[in-house]
């Protein structure tokens, strides 16, 4: 009885250790730094979860900065991206980042895996008057680690339309080099408003997607994607990661502007996971 009542117990633990949930919340409050903020939350060692133009710009000083906001009446972050000053790290110059993200240094349990579970909320406003350019301006990515393909597994991304057309916003979708639009709707729609976005996913090769932007003043669905036989892994990947902010090509420079963009209540949860 004994033998079997510890067969039972490990059969449980088990169970319980791979239906462990683990989450994550950043939010910003207005009284820490909101560096600080992000790499308490992001980073497990020494290092730095954030992505700014802070080198290129010393003036402006750091470009991801905290507002009071009275619509959701709580403090959130404030990414900022400027088009003449700003470069990405300091390193590429025909581009321009301001983004937070998982990476090396970050919890192992954040970091996807082949037949991992996670899902992704966050709320985000774009300016009313934002402009994007005919080339890539990346809101959120989901971004390998290691392995061949260099392309992002998902984006969602902002895009100006060509010959009078009106702005999209783009789903983008890559499992190997080249990236095809999975959904594609105006843009229009989601500027001037808090949105609210939820991303479940379920990672490997034959894996699924559900995505679900809602705008917060009236509750209305602005996009939904669902599929459930989607590539969702890049061959000889380490890990895939999520990355938030304003990600953005210089090679239509002339249809930007500066930009702020504001992001709260980012949270990560890991549903299931194949890492220790």
């Amino acid at each position: 009885m004994r033998t079997l009542a510890a067969i039972i117990g490990l059969i449980i633990a088990l169970c319980i250790k791979t239906s462990h949930t683990q989450t994550l919340f950043l939010e910003a409050n207005g009284s820490q730094d909101a560096y600080t903020l992000i790499n308490d939350k992001l980073v497990e060692f020494d290092g730095n979860a954030f992505e700014t133009s802070d080198c290129s710009h010393k003036d402006f000083g750091p470009h991801i900065t905290q507002i009071y906001d009275q619509i959701l009446r709580k403090h959130v972050f404030r990414f900022h991206i400027h088009r003449d000053e700003d470069t990405d790290r300091c390193v590429k110059f025909n581009r321009q980042r301001t983004e937070i993200k998982v990476y090396a240094k970050s919890p192992n349990w954040m970091k996807a895996t082949d037949k991992s579970s996670f899902s992704y909320k966050w709320k985000f406003k774009v300016d009313q008057n934002f402009q994007p350019s005919k080339n890539f301006t990346h809101f959120f990515q989901l971004k390998s680690v290691g392995g061949s393909y260099m392309m992002p597994l998902l984006t969602l991304t902002g895009r100006k339309g060509l010959r009078g057309q009106p702005d999209k916003l783009e789903l983008r979708h890559a499992s190997h080099g080249k990236a095809s639009k999975i959904k594609v709707t105006e843009l229009q729609p989601f500027l001037g408003k808090w949105l609210q976005v939820n991303v479940d996913a379920i990672f490997g090769s034959e894996g699924r997607l559900v995505i679900k932007i809602i705008s917060m003043n009236d509750n209305h669905p602005l996009m939904h994607y669902e599929n459930s036989s989607l590539n969702m892994w890049k061959e000889d990947a380490d890990f895939i990661r999520p990355k938030w902010g304003i990600y953005r090509s210089l090679n239509d420079k002339q249809s930007l502007r500066d930009e702020i963009i504001d992001f709260a209540d980012i949270q990560i949860r890991a549903k299931s996971t194949t890492r220790d």
